[in-house]
């Protein structure tokens, strides 16, 4: 049993990292649809790439959705409106005519009184042609109707019973205005009995005949409803394409059918089985490899628990993403913003794990989408492109600059797939230019993402480090008001780590920021370290030499409180732990054995706490600290002398062993003595010397 439990701590990483990798394995299958998948990939205008095909089965040939719609909108075309006639607008117009009369009778005829026969005989004249008009009705045109001709059919509604009418067999408003007038100079009557029997008509005519929507659309939706979705059928044997067969509009056509059958007939549950055997496959082989070349290549990255389940979510959470828009609409599937992947992966890692990881991401996306080849390369030259813009990032703007060339590469690659399958700019759908449009912009949506995925993993990005970097930050500014030797020292040390760690490879921001910070425990006792000393009172002078090594020694402690104190992140707080490792401060150890000779010294107190370096990073910044502090006393410095610096530092620490868990080789650390070098000479104008002729 102890065997097993000491056996189980030594190999608790590695069974970390295994959980991980099949949980995600699984994880990902579990959004994977259970039915056959249709082995055949073919694109119009390309050659069937396959052995001859022959229909296992009837299926009928499915019109494409252009065809469907130009039939729909041709049974919309030649579609013939329900009108009805609304009984009681007669009714209540007749009252307000009869009002109206003997009202406007009142007024016109009050200065000569006529007789009542008179008025009797202009009722009936009024009555009369009212009839008139209400007997044929009065349409009332709106929408696609109102510039109708004449003999636009319609169908009159007469209880059950639709018979067919022209719309110049109703009246307009218009024209029963001018039927009134018309009329008017036919009857025997004055100019005043006129104008007055056109006042009472022309206030008292409505329309009396209207569209019928709900009859409408019934009847409309019965006739979308005939429209049949298929055009002839393929009969079991039939062969369907010729093994090299272009493949023309047509032909698109039936394999699409034949795919769609396919699914519906193959997708039962005897073989999903199988089906999740074969998923189960590929999905296992993608994240192997993803894990091999972790191993191979970015090993911090394999031995790190943290950075792994960052990668492996990200991956996850874009193929669940696409897995759930694919099962509510397929047309919304380039709304997806998949190169969300390589750009967060990007702002915490470098430029080729961010492509790997994006390709990994859409090969499995692509078991997922119909035409696999065209969405692969279409996201892979977008993520490629998102990535190079992502390269060396400084400014936050550069993240809207990398939106708009997502777009534009979304755009021209699509257009460039659609011409080379169909020869055509008419099978350009604007729709899924929005889409990419929408893809783009929700591509911004990686920003908060990043945050989110930093604080919970600790791990470092770009942003968070181009914030810190900021020298105008609180805690810079105070460093420099309270400590400034020690800023300007802390500049030159962050301008001599990122040159050295750009050339040996790393993370060249990380570095900068993590040598601003490495120094701020000095703050709190500034006068104590030579770089803030600005007169020759000396405060160590009146300390002995173990008093003034723990002073020195506290600033790593100090600036640990400082920075926790100040939120500052761990990976920042490494570099302030780690800058000293396990070095001692040798001038006051020196002097306290010169002035004890014989006497054993507890070196600890001499000693910092550490820990040692622990990455190339935390490694350079160590060496580029000591280099920088010691070139300081430097008196009449020349390059023999700055070499020799230089290289009895660094040897120094190579043989108190800072380096031994720090991802750096010998010649890493030899080129990193070169750059010193040079940037030391520099620094101080020294002239290189040139050979002598002999």
């Amino acid at each position: 049993m102890k065997k097993l439990v000491y056996w189980f701590q030594e190999n608790l990483s590695n069974i970390t990292r295994i959980f991980l990798f099949v949980v995600s394995i699984f994880l990902i299958l579990l959004v994977f649809p259970r039915q056959s998948g249709f082995y055949w990939e073919f694109s119009q205008a390309r050659p069937w790439m396959y052995e001859d095909l022959i229909a296992p089965f009837n299926f009928a040939i499915l019109k494409s959705p252009a065809e469907l719609e130009e039939e729909r909108q041709q049974v919309i075309d030649d579609f013939t409106p329900f009108y009805k006639a609304d009984t009681g607008i007669y009714e209540s117009q007749f009252q307000q005519m009869f009002s109206r009369f003997q009202l406007l009778w009142e007024q016109v005829y009050e200065d000569e009184p006529v007789g009542d026969n008179h008025k009797d005989e202009m009722m009936d004249i009024a009555i009369e042609l009212f009839d008139s008009i209400y007997d044929r009705g009065i349409i009332f045109l709106e929408g696609e109707m109102t510039d109708a001709s004449d003999d636009t059919r319609v169908l009159l509604l007469d209880g059950a019973v639709a018979r067919p009418r022209e719309v110049g067999s109703f009246f307009t408003i218009g024209e029963a205005f001018q039927f009134v007038n018309s009329q008017l100079t036919e009857y025997d009557i004055s100019t005043r009995d006129g104008n007055f029997l056109q006042n009472v008509l022309e206030n008292s005519i409505n329309h009396s005949i209207f569209l019928d929507e709900e009859t409408n659309n019934k009847a409309l939706a019965a006739e979308l409803e005939k429209i049949s979705p298929t055009r002839g059928m393929v009969q079991q044997g039939e062969k369907i394409v010729s093994k090299g067969e272009l493949i023309t509009d047509n032909k698109v056509r039936i394999l699409e059918s034949f795919r769609a059958e396919y699914t519906r007939q193959l997708g039962s549950p005897s073989v999903n089985y199988v089906v999740f055997t074969g998923q189960l496959l590929l999905v296992a082989i993608s994240i192997v490899v993803l894990s091999l070349f972790l191993k191979v290549f970015r090993r911090e990255v394999f031995y790190s628990t943290r950075k792994l389940v960052v990668i492996l979510l990200i991956i996850y959470l874009m193929v669940f993403l696409t897995s759930q828009v694919v099962k509510y609409d397929i047309n919304l599937l380039y709304l997806v913003p998949v190169c969300i992947v390589p750009i967060i992966i990007r702002s915490f890692f470098d430029n080729r794990l961010a492509l790997y990881v994006h390709i990994i991401s859409i090969i499995l996306i692509g078991f997922l989408v119909p035409k696999s080849f065209d969405f692969v390369f279409l996201q892979f030259i977008a993520g490629i492109i998102a990535i190079l813009t992502m390269a060396s990032l400084r400014r936050r703007s550069q993240l809207f600059f990398t939106v708009s060339l997502i777009f534009l590469t979304y755009a021209a690659v699509f257009t460039g797939l659609t011409i080379a399958q169909t020869g055509s700019f008419s099978q350009l759908d604007p729709i899924t230019f929005v889409h990419f449009g929408g893809s783009a912009l929700l591509t911004l949506l990686a920003y908060p993402l990043i945050f989110v995925f930093e604080r919970a993993s600790g791990l470092p990005t770009d942003f968070s480090l181009l914030e810190l970097s900021d020298t105008n930050s609180t805690l810079l500014r105070e460093l420099n008001m309270v400590a400034p030797g020690t800023f300007q020292h802390s500049l030159q040390v962050a301008n001599l780590s990122e040159e050295a760690i750009n050339i040996i490879g790393g993370n060249s921001l990380l570095v900068r920021t993590g040598a601003l910070y490495h120094d701020i425990g000095k703050m709190d006792q500034p006068q104590y370290f030579v770089e803030n000393q600005n007169s020759e009172i000396n405060p160590h002078d009146e300390l002995s030499y173990k008093e003034s090594a723990k002073i020195i020694t506290s600033h790593v402690i100090k600036g640990i409180e400082k920075a926790r104190k100040h939120n500052l992140p761990e990976y920042i707080i490494d570099f302030i732990r780690t800058h000293h490792g396990t070095t001692t401060t040798r001038y006051f150890y020196v002097m306290e054995q010169n002035e004890n000779p014989g006497l054993e010294i507890d070196k600890s107190a001499f000693t910092y706490q550490g820990p040692e370096p622990f990455s190339k990073e935390t490694a350079v910044l160590m060496m580029a600290d000591s280099v920088e502090a010691a070139s300081r006393s430097m008196k009449n410095p020349t390059e023999e002398s700055i070499n020799k610096l230089v290289d009895s530092i660094i040897d120094s620490q190579i043989q108190e062993k800072q380096f031994e868990n720090a991802d750096v080789t010998f010649k890493d650390i030899s080129t990193i003595k070169r750059v010193f070098k040079n940037r030391l000479m520099h620094i101080f104008h020294v002239r290189v010397a040139y050979p002598v002729l002999n």
